[in-house]
């Protein structure tokens, strides 16, 4: 009788020990399937941070509500529901189109939430949730021009079409009309800009946009054409792998829909389009941020291009071949590659080695780096074009190098490299539009903001080009009194 007991004891454990395998197994597998890293990111920070191009009205643009200037659209509305429904408080980032994709692939955002489409090609980088709109393709045309297009769109063979960079109405172009010449760019109002210029034809846009714009401008229609197709799915996009954040989103999309809210959403977007007030009491606060944040670069990045062009240029004079290689490297480098391209490199090679820089963080750090080898140079002229005998005279009296190059040489130098580097900081404060692709709310890209959310694309522009001769005009003239002064101290 004991023996049995013990025999049926003895195969039990050993059932338990061989089961035991498969409830490890599955505990982990249990556990996983409640969190991701995404997820679990958002949650621990309490803030959803969520990155749009608000230059396209009505899913996003900005608008003046209660005297401050604000992101709202439709999409807006849905993105603060959607952080509500996480339990979490919302972050909005502002950058371009473009670089929304790399910026959730990088961690600088957690969704885009900008009007983007499902497609086979971005699915393989981010993950979507499910779609909640699917708008028809359009082309927005001249209304005097309506009598030479129908809508096949072989009626726009030979001709210029635009469609904004990296979005599926440029895929519709490629597709459907081959012997039509597409042009791509950035922004939405750029493209209307040369539509009305009558550099191109047409503009491919989805029909909430292209019906916005022609209800604004009496000079424009809008074309179905045939073939037509739905855009995509208009859906949210996150981090790959986030399959509870998915699922999350999606259930705050479907309370969204099914509610009525996004119809409600949508209607209050219209009514902030159309809001009744004079163009500067709506977007004039925008023109004096962008201002404001251009001269903040400006300044940051010339002192970190006076200091480290002023270390390159000793690097680049050293009889050290080290010194000397890596000044000769940085400086051919930089000066041998865009802005552009440093600035993404900056603002995304950063987030990689683990630094979290803000947009305008990253644009200044870049625009100083890039100034810097050109400062290096002109400080590098400058030493040599002081008379050696100058650190002849000065070793006699019994400086050494150092104190000879600080209180002898470098002064000198200053003041024949004056008017050099006054041009460096007028060149540095033009620049600074290059950064508004990584979303620095510079000037430039507020002017981006202001012709999308007024429909108006080439009078801000106008504005703009006169901020920025105001501003370069004036510094130049300041640097030219500060010259002549420093001209007549030196009699």
């Amino acid at each position: 009788m004991v023996h049995k007991i013990v025999k049926k004891l003895v195969m039990t454990a050993m059932g338990l020990i061989l089961l035991l395998p498969m409830f490890l197994v599955f505990v982990p597998q249990t556990q996983a399937a409640d969190t991701d890293p995404a997820y679990t990111a958002i949650k621990k920070r309490g803030v959803l941070i969520v990155g749009l191009s608000a230059d396209y009205a009505p899913f996003e643009f900005h608008a003046t509500v209660g005297g401050r200037d604000q992101i709202v659209g439709f999409e807006v509305s849905m993105a603060k529901q959607i952080a509500k429904d996480l339990g979490v408080k919302i972050q909005i980032k502002e950058m371009g189109f473009d670089g929304l994709i790399g910026a959730v692939q990088t961690g600088k955002i957690d969704v885009i939430i900008s009007g983007i489409n499902a497609t086979p090609e971005r699915e393989k980088v981010v993950d979507f949730s499910k779609s909640y709109m699917s708008p028809k393709q359009t082309i927005l045309i001249l209304k005097k021009n309506a009598p030479q297009f129908t809508t096949n769109v072989d009626s726009f063979s030979g001709k210029k079409v635009g469609a904004q960079r990296q979005t599926t109405q440029e895929t519709f172009v490629q597709n459907n009309m081959p012997s039509s010449t597409l042009v791509s760019i950035q922004k939405v109002p750029d493209l209307v800009s040369q539509l009305s210029a009558g550099k191109i034809s047409g503009v491919v846009l989805n029909d909430p946009i292209s019906e916005a714009y022609a209800q604004q401008n009496k000079a424009l229609q809008v074309i179905y054409p045939k073939p037509n197709e739905s855009e995509g799915a208009v859906s949210i996009a996150m981090r790959k792998n986030s399959p509870v954040l998915q699922s999350k989103i999606n259930a705050s999309i479907d309370g969204i829909v099914s509610s009525g809210k996004l119809k409600a959403y949508q209607k209050e977007a219209n009514t902030l389009m159309f809001a009744k007030q004079s163009f500067w009491a709506k977007y004039g606060n925008l023109f004096i941020k962008g201002t404001l944040i251009t001269l903040a670069l400006a300044a940051i990045a010339v002192v970190i291009g006076a200091v480290l062009g002023t270390v390159l240029a000793l690097f680049k004079l050293s009889p050290n071949f080290i010194l000397k290689s890596l000044g000769n490297i940085y400086i051919e480098y930089v000066r041998g590659t865009p802005l552009l391209v440093q600035a993404f490199m900056v603002f995304f090679g950063t987030q990689v080695i683990g630094l979290n820089l803000s947009a305008f963080a990253a644009g200044a750090l870049a625009m100083g780096l890039n100034s810097a080898a050109y400062v290096a140079e002109i400080i590098r002229s400058g030493i040599n074009s002081v008379n050696y005998g100058q650190t002849e005279a000065a070793r006699s009296l019994g400086l050494s190098k150092g104190k000879s190059m600080r209180y002898i040489i470098l002064p000198q130098a200053i003041k024949n490299i004056l008017p050099a580097l006054g041009n460096e900081f007028v060149t540095v404060i033009k620049e600074g539009s290059v950064v508004s692709v990584i979303g620095v709310g510079e000037l430039m890209f507020q002017t981006g903001v202001v012709q999308g959310a007024s429909f108006q694309p080439f009078f801000p522009l106008l504005i703009t080009s006169l901020i920025y001769f105001v501003l370069t005009f004036s510094i130049s003239r300041a640097l030219g009194y500060a010259e002549k002064r420093m001209a007549r101290s030196s009699r």
